[in-house]
């Protein structure tokens, strides 16, 4: 049987290739209709997973914690370092917007534009910190065809919250927490063993949400943001394949090994879009092939999973916010892009590891005062923007806990470099 990577590089061209036939059938067509449902299903997979998953991986990173020496100066560096990749990532994204300014050489009409359904602002991302209830459950109602329609949802910021506080209080009543601990972990295995299995339909997935996004959109929307879309990919890899290479080799260690070991993690982030569906690989890998503590990655890995997002809170924010602010004539001066710095470097963990960027883009757009109608221009060519995104994100997840161990002298050479072929499997 072909390897995981090439089952799902085979659904890629299979995705591509249905979405162009689909594309000639029209939108409405049985084949456009069947790409759209395998791709929606897949993602709903993956989203369903994601409230137990975050619960237990959060409790139990706290709980790793209590027998981790110095835990407290790992944690602070853990968070330095998120930031300080989170700063080089978005002054990247912000010199390449005023370098190819993607905004004077769009060619979309601006009645296009709309208002978004979903948009972040400061006030939201602070309220919505503060859980509603134990689940972090909430509840929407739209109006489909003149009918009321409710739609539950999860809250992933509360579900953070309320996950760090029981793990802390589990942690601090000592013996008494040691039963809900243990639960805890057999309930994490339990639900990486369920995402594992989601896993493997990756394959099918890819050619389902591909084939969906060229079935829609086709070449027209991204021809017509090309400048856009160039700007954001010559920074997602400027990040993954000269910043990260960079901060590896200053710190002693192989670029070339650390890719080799986090690869499975980084492609099935780049086709699944979920830094959180990815969790379970990305701390496989981290692990197994880079040689990371498990009680030290058990913490870094899921916390990096829901705050750390070079890719959608750092370059993509930044690119898109001065597009926006082009495409519209409104100037931006250095009060502006020192705004959109502390926005990507204190505001990432808005984006809660999901598929999309839509809230922190909002987020840096009300900040700076600029038309949330903007957001509307770049939905078009959103999936294929944020496969990208999550690849850098998911490497960022991988990095930092790696460069933290080398430093604090905890990492195992031996193990470094491993491939990790039991990752997908």
């Amino acid at each position: 049987m072909p390897s995981f990577g090439v089952q799902v590089l085979a659904g890629l061209v299979l995705g591509v290739v249905l979405g162009f036939v689909a594309r000639g059938l029209g939108e409405t067509s049985t084949l456009a209709e069947g790409l759209r449902m395998v791709g929606a299903i897949f993602v709903q997979l993956l989203r369903a997973l994601v409230p137990p998953l975050v619960f237990t991986a959060i409790v139990g990173s706290i709980a790793a914690l209590k027998d981790l020496a110095g835990a407290a100066r790992l944690v602070v560096q853990t968070l330095v370092w998120f930031a300080l990749t989170a700063l080089i990532a978005v002054t990247i994204g912000i010199a390449l917007g005023i370098w190819l300014e993607p905004g004077l050489r769009a060619g979309i009409d601006p009645a296009t534009a709309g208002t978004p359904v979903t948009t972040g602002s400061w006030l939201g991302f602070l309220q919505g910190i503060i859980p509603a209830n134990f689940l972090g459950l909430g509840a929407t109602t739209t109006l489909e065809d003149g009918a009321p329609v409710t739609a539950i949802s999860f809250n992933v910021l509360q579900l953070i919250v309320i996950a760090i506080a029981v793990g802390a209080a589990a942690v601090r009543v000592g013996p008494a927490g040691e039963t809900f601990l243990a639960f805890n972990a057999s309930a994490l295995a339990i639900m990486k063993r369920l995402l594992f299995w989601v896993i493997r339909l990756t394959p099918i997935g890819t050619a389902g949400l591909i084939g969906d996004a060229i079935a829609r959109y086709g070449w027209d929307a991204l021809g017509s943001l090309g400048q856009f879309t160039l700007a954001v990919y010559i920074g997602l890899l400027l990040v993954i394949g000269v910043v990260y290479p960079v901060l590896l080799w200053l710190n002693g260690l192989s670029p070339v090994q650390f890719f080799r070991s986090a690869w499975p993690a980084v492609q099935l982030g780049f086709v699944s879009r979920s830094s959180i569906g990815t969790l379970p690989v990305t701390q496989e890998v981290v692990e197994r092939g880079l040689g990371v503590p498990p009680a030290y990655a058990a913490f870094a890995v899921p916390l990096g999973a829901t705050t750390k997002m070079d890719g959608c809170a750092a370059i993509y924010p930044a690119v898109a916010a001065i597009f926006v602010a082009q495409f519209y004539g409104v100037a931006l001066d250095a009060g502006d892009y020192l705004l959109i710095v502390l926005v990507s470097v204190l505001g990432s963990a808005a984006t809660a590891g999901l598929t999309g960027a839509v809230v922190m883009l909002t987020l840096t757009l009300s900040t700076l005062g600029l038309p949330l109608e903007g957001v509307g221009l770049l939905l078009a060519i959103d999936p294929v923007l944020d496969m990208g995104r999550t690849a850098v994100n998911v490497a960022g997840q991988a990095l930092v806990p790696t460069i933290v161990a080398e430093r604090a002298g905890m990492l195992d050479r031996a193990t470094f470099g491993s491939p990790v072929v039991a990752a997908t499997s």
